[in-house]
């Protein structure tokens, strides 16, 4: 029942010349037929688009599993979905289609940082939960009390990426970013600790997210002998192509991305481009039973894999909302279940006794250093190999 609904109910209760009777007046209809309403908005167009659509596609999985298992102490967990886009502008109309005509208090999104950042005010304004389960910018961790994320920070993302540069032997390095603020993020912290282990950065080059075409930013690149290229893009496809040209233009020396330049999408475009690339990203563990059965139910049921953390990350994020949901009873109640996520510890698909500090970021989840395999190795399922945990410090 709407919000509409039952404001509409007590008004005609509180006339007495209207007999309304107990089912509609009394203690006979209190909401626990109606299902519990969450909202959703992830990117399912624009750059964010391979991947807002896998977090989409793996909410709904988690909630018709939730649902056939009987919902949420006997109530249904429904979703209404809007495109957030990867933008700002589209993610600040979403929220307001969500919030002041539907009515949801709970949000869970958005697949980009730039969205998450333009929304959060809002949100935090409002007193709505927003709960992304993609979104990195380290700048989230300060949007408020009711934003929460079960990604890890950037900040991580960086200092790795810094030290394994380092670490390598590389001492000169030249970048390549969308102008995105995800893309943003990644890069000015891996840059900061590059530069604070002694690296020099001699090139730099960003893209607006509409450019297909990269060859004159990394021809004067190159033109600077870099010992390793830094790609950092929003979108996989952008990811790929920047590969593939790099390696046209005669480019022979190592790349160095992250999460979004290992997408199957970007690994299918780039070919052999990628082989022997390597990035720092989060990754399921293969030892870990409930993250292979979700990877192995959303490729029977979809019949494709991208970004599997990502996917893992959004299932655990509607679990996590089914348990707060049904410890206060109350879609509506955003404080309740921004209280419960402050004191809730969690095993799933990403990690295991995972929680949530002061700031509603994730603690006990930690990202690795991976390689991309030739192409005659890679496998629907492995495409790059873990060479071992985030370097950090």
């Amino acid at each position: 029942m709407s919000n509409a609904v039952r404001k509409l109910l007590l008004i005609l209760c509180l006339l007495p010349v209207l007999a309304l009777g107990a089912a509609a007046c009394g203690d006979g209809d209190d909401g626990q037929d109606e299902p519990f309403r969450i909202g959703v908005m992830e990117s399912l167009t624009g750059a964010g688009e391979t991947y807002g659509t896998v977090a989409n596609q793996s909410k709904q999985i988690a909630a018709d599993e939730i649902n056939a298992a009987g919902g949420i102490d006997g109530r249904m967990l429904e979703f209404v979905v809007e495109d957030s886009k990867c933008n700002a502008a589209d993610a600040i109309a979403a929220y307001h289609k969500l919030t002041d005509v539907d009515g949801v208090k709970i949000i869970l999104g958005t697949s980009c940082s730039a969205a998450m950042l333009g929304v959060a005010p809002l949100a935090e304004a409002d007193g709505v939960i927003l709960f992304s389960g993609l979104a990195s910018n380290p700048d989230i961790a300060k949007a408020g009390d009711y934003i929460f994320r079960t990604q890890i920070s950037d900040i991580e993302v960086g200092i790795a990426t810094g030290n394994t540069l380092w670490a390598d032997g590389i001492r000169t390095l030249a970048t390549i970013t969308e102008a995105t603020d995800y893309a943003a993020g990644v890069r000015r912290t891996s840059v900061a600790q590059f530069e604070q282990r002694g690296g020099s950065v001699v090139g730099a080059e960003s893209y607006a997210s509409d450019i297909a075409d990269f060859r004159t930013q990394l021809t004067k690149l190159f033109e600077a002998d870099p010992d390793a290229l830094h790609i950092v893009p929003q979108s996989e496809f952008s990811a790929g192509t920047i590969m593939k040209q790099a390696r046209e233009l005669g480019y022979e020396g190592p790349i160095y991305a992250e999460t979004v330049s290992v997408g199957t999408t970007a690994l299918d475009i780039a070919g052999d481009a990628a082989t022997g690339m390597k990035a720092i990203t989060a990754d399921l563990d293969p030892a870990n039973e409930k993250a292979q059965e979700v990877l192995a139910n959303f490729r029977e049921r979809y019949n494709y894999v991208t970004l599997p953390w990502h996917l893992g990350s959004a299932y655990d994020d509607v679990y996590i909302t089914a348990e707060c949901l049904r410890q206060t009873g109350d879609d509506q109640d955003a404080d309740g279940f921004r209280d419960c996520m402050y004191g809730i510890t969690w095993s799933g698909a990403i990690g295991d006794d995972y929680s949530f500090d002061a700031d509603g970021e994730v603690v006990g989840l930690s990202r690795v250093v991976v390689e991309v395999l030739p192409t005659a190795e890679r496998t629907a399922d492995r495409k790059y190999k873990v060479l071992g945990p985030a370097p950090r410090g």
